[in-house]
């Protein structure tokens, strides 16, 4: 027996769907944790933009003031490339969730790419900025620890031990 839809045609196994009726086991701690993973997270990612500062200068003299237009932008630019290599990579998860062990799915089981986890990203920083503190009640308030972002997206975040000990 397999599951589709109409965004998602590829046919999966029941057995990969996460479900926390079936395995709450997988989203024990999830909240917290990833609240620690977002603290490492914002710490590489403003440390990578302040590395960036000089080289954007550099570049910002050889165009004659044009590379200086990156300024305003530079910390989301690296945000959303950081979570688009580590989130939508092979391990599905940033530097930050990789110490906590979470990992990224979709709904269905499969691992995000590069789109979606840049747009998680976008969402994420969006939500924060709108909803902060807010955003953590609706973790506390969905069967699968889902922020508001992760709903809209369809992700889900996992302990990734419990998701490896499944059979």
């Amino acid at each position: 027996m397999t599951t589709s839809s109409p965004l998602y045609p590829t046919a999966i196994p029941p057995r990969e769907l996460i479900d926390p009726l079936v395995d709450p086991r997988l989203y024990e701690g999830v909240l917290s944790r990833r609240v620690l993973a977002f603290c490492v997270d914002f710490t590489i990612v403003a440390t990578l933009t302040v590395i960036a500062i000089p080289i954007v200068g550099v570049i910002g003299l050889l165009t004659l003031g044009l590379g200086w237009l990156v300024y305003p932008f530079l910390f989301q630019a690296i945000a959303i490339l950081y979570s688009g290599a580590t989130l939508g990579g092979d391990k599905a998860a940033t530097w930050g969730m990789r110490l906590t062990g979470l990992t990224s799915r979709l709904w269905h089981g499969a691992k995000p790419g590069f789109m979606i986890a840049a747009a998680h990203v976008i969402f994420l920083y969006m939500s924060i900025t709108f909803l902060t503190p807010f955003i953590l009640i609706v973790g506390l308030l969905t069967r699968r620890k889902q922020l508001l972002h992760d709903l809209v997206l369809g992700t889900l975040f996992i302990d990734k031990g419990a998701l490896e000990g499944r059979g």
